[in-house]
């Protein structure tokens, strides 16, 4: 998990971890592929783990976190109400002040689903698991919008579907 205060935005930030992943990796070993390549975002909270999990593990910047601009690492009370219920109002498409749109970040992960040529396991955070859900299994936007994926968590989305998520044994 992220070494962050409660009530804090933040996505492209590269913010360490709150413990050291070690446990977390042993625990996910045996959920995960024996051959299976490993793509993980380059951000340290997922580079420490895909390197503990796989022994080459690959790193791919369009599986980086979605850009809140200048959003990053303020506390979400502190940002302007108004341009929160923008957000709420249009989530795929509104873009924080120097960041990026949902849509965008879409974008991205399609490109790096679209590249894959075999199974893979992804080290990701939760914006671009959301997105794999909404791409690979076909989840709604209303549903993949309010799905919850976990750090030091499994997700198999296996045949179109999503099998299991947030397993951590």
């Amino acid at each position: 998990m992220p070494d962050v205060a409660a009530g804090t935005c933040y996505g492209r930030t590269d913010l360490a971890l709150a413990a050291d992943p070690l446990a977390c990796a042993q625990a996910l070993r045996p959920l995960l592929p024996k051959d299976a390549p490993l793509f993980s975002s380059p951000l340290g909270r997922c580079r420490r783990l895909a390197e503990l999990l796989h022994p080459a593990p690959r790193f791919d910047e369009r599986l980086l976190e979605l850009d809140f601009g200048a959003w990053e690492m303020q506390s979400w009370d502190a940002i302007d109400r108004a341009a929160l219920d923008a957000w709420a109002a249009d989530p795929l498409h509104f873009t924080p002040p120097g960041g990026e749109a949902v849509a965008d970040l879409r974008e991205r992960v399609r490109d790096f689903l679209d590249d894959l040529v075999e199974d893979a396991v992804l080290v990701a955070h939760a914006g671009v698991m959301k997105l794999c859900a909404a791409e690979l299994a076909g989840v709604a936007a209303d549903a993949w919008f309010s799905m919850h994926f976990e750090y030091g968590t499994a997700t198999l989305i296996e045949d179109g579907r999503l099998v299991w998520h947030n397993r951590a044994k």
